[in-house]
């Protein structure tokens, strides 16, 4: 069929910022290449995208919803515990707002939905599962077409790391499937044409009755202008690895550095650490007691535009996170050429194949560590292992991975609930 015209609604797009603000506007973005697409987003990204070229009332809209959205911000800022902590709160202070966002939408875009000026609504992000859509029900009343996603996130945390959880601040957790009670939420997932599903764990928590219009689709993906080397060989002597994320329990920075420093000792390893946070000031003072300095390269916070340059000197990306929803950080390693070694568990551990990379049995942390410490040990012995995996790696996440691909993905979603495809389509096996 033709270019199908799409409303896409992405309240967090922003090509400045990372993690869902980066997300939404990077699908939002790819899209304009296989559909008609006009981005409805909140008004703090509007010179971010004006920035990236797009010409606002032609492109993008604008909504404007700080009356509610800013005072809700402060309050959850002063609950979740501190910066970077209490996600579940935040998220759930923030479906607040964004029910008067789209009602914004909705008194901006109602009546061009139900005289047909668009083929179908897209909503991609709030990425969260636990935030309903209003304007569902009333696409699906215009009988407009709806698909929602990608949806990611409520992985449960795993037993043995409850301190981890703690530490996070991560108090609704407990009590997070109280959301399937927030006005909305059944309409939403009646009334959706399709439901783009970034998960297992996403959609282990939708109905069964729902699972036929789910498509499984991982959220995130890369920019091959942004990660385009490819990952050095290295030398016979000594396996260079790094690690790249938050210092914080969850994450295993600290668990990845006991675990290697036998092979930092022997100097057959070097490790670089990308990040900062809490546990810096352990991980120093374990550097400096096991005298590991010379083996150990603790960079702080590297600009994502720089990223690549060094990250591209190891061979191996070590990242034994215990709760990752998207991993995007492990397409980006993958993406060079390194070999990830995740735990198997929630988002890593679904796009990392048998012959890309490795996966750690999800147990208690001691066992964890002696695990990835076994795995460490092997590839720094057996560096012939490595060459096959990381032009693997590499071929999966170019072929699979990119905006690019993921924005010709979800157009035969759209040809789908269009009916202009015969069958859902299906992307991948593993």
């Amino acid at each position: 069929m033709s270019r199908p015209r799409v409303l896409i609604i992405a309240e967090a797009a922003n090509p400045d910022w990372v993690s869902v603000p980066l997300v939404g506007w990077s699908l939002a973005n790819a899209l304009r290449e296989v559909a008609d697409v006009h981005i409805v987003t909140h008004i703090r990204n509007r010179q971010a995208i004006l920035g990236a070229g797009l010409i606002e009332g032609d492109d993008f809209t604008a909504i404007d919803s700080e009356a509610i959205a800013r005072p809700l911000w402060r309050i959850s800022n002063l609950l979740r515990g501190g910066a970077g902590k209490g996600w579940t709160t935040t998220t759930a202070i923030s479906v607040i707002s964004y029910y008067y966002f789209e009602a914004l939408v909705w008194k901006r875009f109602g009546e061009a939905i139900r005289s047909g000026k668009f083929d179908l609504v897209h909503r991609i992000t709030p990425l969260s599962p636990t935030t309903p859509s209003t304007i569902a029900r009333k696409c699906r009343r215009a009988n407009i077409p709806f698909v929602l996603g990608p949806l990611n996130g409520g992985v449960p945390w795993p037993k043995g790391f409850d301190s981890a959880r703690r530490q996070e601040k991560e108090w609704l957790s407990y009590v997070r499937g109280a959301y399937k009670l927030l006005p909305g939420h059944g309409s939403t997932l009646q009334s959706a044409s399709a439901l783009l599903i970034g998960s297992k764990d996403t959609l282990a928590q939708v109905p069964a009755k729902y699972h036929e219009k789910c498509v499984y689709m991982p959220e995130n993906a890369i920019d091959p202008t942004k990660f385009f080397r490819m990952a050095s060989p290295g030398d016979a002597n000594i396996l260079h690895a790094c690690f790249v994320g938050r210092l914080v329990p969850y994450k295993g920075p600290d668990m990845l550095l006991e675990a290697a420093a036998p092979l930092l000792r022997e100097k057959r390893l070097h490790l670089d650490i990308v990040g900062d946070g809490p546990l810096m000031p352990i991980l120093q003072e374990t550097i400096k007691k096991e005298g590991l300095g010379s083996a150990v390269t603790l960079h702080g916070w590297v600009a994502h535009s720089e990223l690549q340059e060094v990250m591209c000197r190891s061979q191996v990306f070590a990242f034994p996170s215990i709760r990752e929803f998207g991993g995007g950080v492990v397409l980006e390693a993958m993406a060079l050429g390194l070999v990830p070694v995740v735990v198997d568990y929630a988002g890593p551990a679904e796009l990392v194949t048998s012959d890309t990379g490795y996966k750690l049995p999800m147990e208690r942390r001691e066992k964890i560590v002696s695990s990835l410490s076994g795995k460490l040990k092997m590839l720094a012995g057996d560096r012939q292992a490595l060459a096959p995996m990381m032009s693997a790696a590499r071929e999966r996440v170019h072929s699979l991975f990119t905006w690019a691909a993921k924005a010709r993905q979800i157009r035969e979603v759209y040809d789908w609930v269009l009916g202009a495809r015969f069958g859902k389509p299906e992307f991948f096996k593993e």
